[in-house]
């Protein structure tokens, strides 16, 4: 029998950054896929999870700097392929990596990437994946061990791989992405990744193990993490964090540098940062 679903419609004002602050704090419930709409975001749910408290606990939905409605609409099927080829699109970073669907057609460039898109790629995701892989572009990774923290569908560790990396490491806590990025890395022929379930724990008995760490995750969990971070980072290494905004740059260059990593460029998109430090 199939699965019922109920879908819950937003309109979110202002929508940047509205619906990636909505979108986080929805992730943590059970909601199965995020769609975004050119007012803000759909969210569903299978019926039998959804509750007339479910939404108790979403602070952006009582925060005065948005105003943000919904509605709701039972539905008895959702088909996710036609949802995602409405409305996912492509990311290309200067013609030279692009990330596409199966449904997508090719695209001539060093370096593409095909992802089965199971979840919604908030704005902020685009944003701060963007500005990763322009990162990752300038670098020479070759030869580098690399370690892609809260990694999602691994986009980052497989271009990476891709530019001529020994080896990631991908960890993510969600279930869904650890699940992707093995997916993902079979679709694309990745075989140098391992892809583990679990957060910081996992690094226990990797010091200095790391050229590279790239973290794109969140300035709460950046902050807490960091230090776990830089003890897998070899003297010399490079790390890579976004998933915050230009306003938390300063706490989150601050509590790198305790840790002897200094700040070496960033970068700056529609408010979100991405920036890169090298550990002396």
């Amino acid at each position: 029998m199939e699965s019922k679903y109920r879908a819950y419609h937003f309109k979110i004002e202002p929508k940047d950054p509205g619906s990636d602050i909505l979108l986080a704090e929805l992730g943590e419930l059970a909601f199965d896929s995020f769609v975004e709409t050119n007012e803000g975001l759909s969210a569903y749910i299978q019926s039998a999870d959804d509750s007339d408290d479910l939404l108790n606990d979403i602070y952006i939905l009582n925060n005065p700097e948005f105003k943000i409605s919904y509605h709701t609409e039972d539905i008895e099927q959702v088909n996710w392929n036609e949802e995602w080829e409405k409305n996912f699109e492509p990311i290309n970073v200067d013609d030279i990596c692009y990330v596409r669907a199966p449904f997508h057609e090719p695209k001539n460039v060093a370096y593409e990437i095909v992802i089965e898109p199971k979840m919604s790629f908030g704005t902020g995701h685009h944003e701060t994946t963007f500005m990763m892989m322009k990162h990752l572009l300038s670098l020479n990774v070759e030869n580098m061990e690399v370690l892609d923290m809260g990694c999602g569908t691994a986009i980052l560790a497989i271009l990476a791989l891709m530019k001529g990396a020994k080896h990631a490491d991908a960890i993510d806590i969600d279930n869904w992405c650890y699940l992707n990025s093995v997916e993902n890395a079979e679709r694309n022929s990745i075989e140098n990744i391992s892809v583990y379930e679990g957060d910081a724990s996992l690094l226990a008995d990797k010091t200095n193990k790391y050229d590279l760490v790239i973290a794109n995750i969140n300035r709460n969990i950046l902050l807490n993490d960091i230090e776990a971070y830089a003890k897998t980072l070899k003297t010399g290494g490079i790390i890579l964090f976004s998933g915050f905004y230009t306003a938390d740059i300063q706490a989150i260059e601050a509590e790198a540098n305790k840790y002897n990593m200094f700040l070496d460029t960033q970068l700056e998109k529609n408010n979100w940062a991405s920036l890169k430090f090298i550990k002396k």
